[in-house]
């Protein structure tokens, strides 16, 4: 495993598994198959309601709690300080650890400045080693940085082969945050599996174009959680230190960036609207 080092000094897998879309009913298995592969990293929120699940499986799972690295994310709905103050007491009872490796605010909606002092307090409290934030644009994110004492140590954004988030990246590095992608397969739109550069790439080196996509946002420096169900698919996922693309490979890969959103934009009065009616 490889891993990114957070502005506090915090040590995190590069490589984790996500459980966005996961069933509460499917959550326990597929995490203890995941830690059984070799996954360490485990990428769970308030709002996929299987935090319980996560907590099921690391208590199941035989390996120590401070070989895991577990990460949750405050939603809209419990923003503001006290409201996010609760949940993540709730967060903590559900995940049944005493600490939270990673908390992300999920989305740039609502009092998110009450929620980050909220995280704040934990932080210094000894309950969350790592703070950040998930689907903050550029602007949002030195806006955050700037008025709170704690600097974000994760952004957490879309980030694939054709949204690559070069300006994200390139502002989170001025102000020492690690950028790290949601999916990172595009939930296979723009017919990402079968993208004949990814295959041809890949076929060089024996990989599939989703180990080949994994490994190529690895080495530009992003940290990655893809999700499967599958026990087979987990494991090919992990398997993505065993080669390094070259500079050429890169390359090609890096000019597939189409720098827009294959889901939707956070600055969209419609999105924005979609946010608020699910309140």
């Amino acid at each position: 495993m490889e891993y990114v080092t957070l502005n506090n000094g915090l040590a995190m897998p590069i490589l984790g598994y996500g459980v966005y879309q996961v069933t509460p009913q499917e959550c326990e298995r597929c995490v203890l198959d995941a830690i059984e592969v070799g996954y360490r990293s485990i990428d769970t929120a308030q709002a996929y309601a299987n935090e319980e699940g996560v907590g099921n499986a690391m208590k199941k799972c035989g390996v120590p709690r401070e070989e895991l690295f577990i990460t949750t994310k405050v939603w809209i709905a419990n923003a503001g300080q006290e409201k996010a103050k609760a949940s993540i007491e709730e967060s903590l009872a559900k995940l049944q650890t005493d600490y939270i490796d990673l908390l992300l605010i999920h989305q740039p909606f609502g009092d998110y400045y009450g929620t980050y002092r909220a995280m704040e307090e934990a932080y210094k409290a000894g309950k969350v080693k790592a703070i950040g934030v998930s689907n903050f644009a550029p602007d949002r994110l030195i806006d955050i940085a700037s008025f709170h004492e704690i600097k974000p140590a994760v952004n957490q954004v879309e980030t694939h082969v054709f949204q690559q988030q070069r300006q994200a990246r390139t502002v989170a590095q001025k102000l020492g945050t690690q950028i790290e992608s949601w999916g990172p397969f595009a939930e296979g739109k723009n017919d990402y599996f079968t993208n004949p550069i990814l295959r041809e790439i890949g076929a060089q080196y024996g990989k599939t174009v989703a180990q080949t996509a994994l490994r190529f946002l690895i080495q530009s420096g992003v940290v990655v959680i893809p999700k499967s169900t599958h026990k087979q698919r987990m494991a090919e996922n992990f398997d993505v230190f065993n080669f390094a693309l070259s500079a050429e490979d890169m390359a090609k890969i890096q000019a597939l960036d189409a720098e827009e959103s294959l889901f939707f934009s956070h600055r969209d009065p419609q999105t924005v609207e979609w946010f608020m009616s699910i309140l």
